[in-house]
């Protein structure tokens, strides 16, 4: 299929007057609205930092409340659903690095529904919701305020129901044209790298950023000859630890919505405790691991992971930093491993998020093609599940 998409020109500005998003245009095939979304990223992300890091920007302001929550010793909670959910993972990955010291306690990221339900009496709500009309979420910014707290929103446009109820809007101006979002994983996450660099005063070349969500997605013979295992399996598992489990927890979804194959989750410790025993030949496995903090002890524990999935006959692949693939030999990931760069100008959590994001997503648009299936409806495009979609709407 030809399209005449080019991923340096800017994406459709969120909707104003608001309105939630229709289904995306169908395509027969590849590239999808997932592809070009995922070719996007890297130009979206410097036209986002060009606005945020500024002095008068949102993200500026946003970080003068992170400040004085941490100052008075009050809690930091980054909340959302889905892939915001796990975005909002990443900023709090981001922000805690930023504060280091005691005050990275202070930072916790949180389901929204369940902080709707039990919402902090003080200090500070950050949501992230793409659209910025997801229910739980826009609840747990009414929640937290009416509780006391201070809140914030990062989402695409400021005319949302959700942009309407926090103190501080941080916008990144552009929508996803796809359901299975990538842009609405990556540009909170990059929206994060803004407040948290003026929490710092930290300098962010935007370039960096841009080049190394390039670089993280370039492999694609890689995630091609992964997906082929990866497509026949009947479950896939990701492991990961440190900064990269939100990253894990966003792949499985994206095969889930895209390729339709049951996967799940593992910390790398929690794998080794009891899960193996419900794993076969038929089953697939990635591992995630960008950590640059205590490398050296995830690289021995994740080493002896895939020696013990490699035993049962698990399908087991990779997306690896430069120095973790240096050191896991490539006979523990036989069906293949990305490598993705640590570029060390930039803060840990910051490189192994953005070089993971792109990676993930191009593996699972990969997964996505080899089993023949769409991700752009994320199977909306089904009547059976677009009925459950409006039942769990209802």
């Amino acid at each position: 299929m030809t399209t005449t998409f080019d991923p340096t020109a800017p994406l459709p500005a969120p909707p104003d007057p608001w309105w939630s998003s229709t289904l995306p245009s169908p395509r027969p095939g590849p590239p999808f609205h997932m592809t070009d979304m995922i070719a996007a990223e890297p130009w979206l992300a410097r036209r986002i930092l060009g606005k945020q890091l500024t002095a008068d920007s949102p993200a500026a302001s946003l970080a003068v409340a992170v400040r004085a929550a941490a100052a008075g010793r009050e809690p930091i909670v980054v909340t959302g659903c889905g892939t915001s959910e796990h975005a909002a993972l990443g900023i709090a990955a981001m922000l805690a690095e930023a504060l280091g010291g005691r005050a990275a306690r202070l930072v916790a990221a949180a389901q929204a529904f369940e902080e709707a339900l039990a919402p902090q009496p003080d200090g500070l709500l950050i949501a992230v919701s793409h659209e910025g009309g997801s229910a739980a979420t826009n609840a747990s910014i009414e929640a937290a305020r009416a509780a006391g707290a201070r809140t914030a929103l990062i989402t695409a446009g400021p005319a949302s129901p959700g942009a309407q109820l926090a103190d501080v809007v941080v916008t990144t101006d552009e929508m996803d044209e796809g359901w299975c979002h990538t842009i609405g994983y990556v540009a909170p996450l990059v929206a994060g790298v803004a407040v948290a660099a003026h929490v710092t005063g930290r300098t962010i070349d935007p370039d960096a950023v841009g080049d190394l969500l390039g670089a993280g997605g370039s492999d694609t013979a890689s995630a091609e000859a992964m997906a082929a295992a990866l497509a026949q399996a009947k479950q896939i598992l990701v492991i990961a630890s440190g900064v990269d489990r939100g990253s894990a927890r966003e792949l499985v979804l994206k095969i889930e919505e895209g390729s339709w194959v049951p996967s799940a989750m593992r910390d790398l410790e929690t794998f080794l405790h009891g899960h193996l025993p419900a794993t076969d030949e038929s089953t697939g496995l990635v591992l995630i691991l960008t950590e640059r903090d205590h490398r050296d002890e995830r690289v021995k524990r994740a080493r002896q992971a895939l020696e013990a999935a490699g035993i049962v006959g698990i399908r087991v692949g990779a997306i690896l930093a430069e120095p973790a693939a240096d050191a896991i030999a490539p006979d523990l990931t036989p069906i293949g491993r990305m490598v993705v760069p640590d570029d060390t100008s930039l803060p840990q959590s910051v490189a192994g998020l953005l070089a993971g994001a792109t990676a993930l997503q191009v593996l699972s648009e990969r997964i996505a093609r080899a089993r023949g299936t769409n991700p752009d409806p994320i199977r909306h495009d089904d009547p059976r599940y677009a009925a459950a979609a409006a039942a769990i709407e209802g």
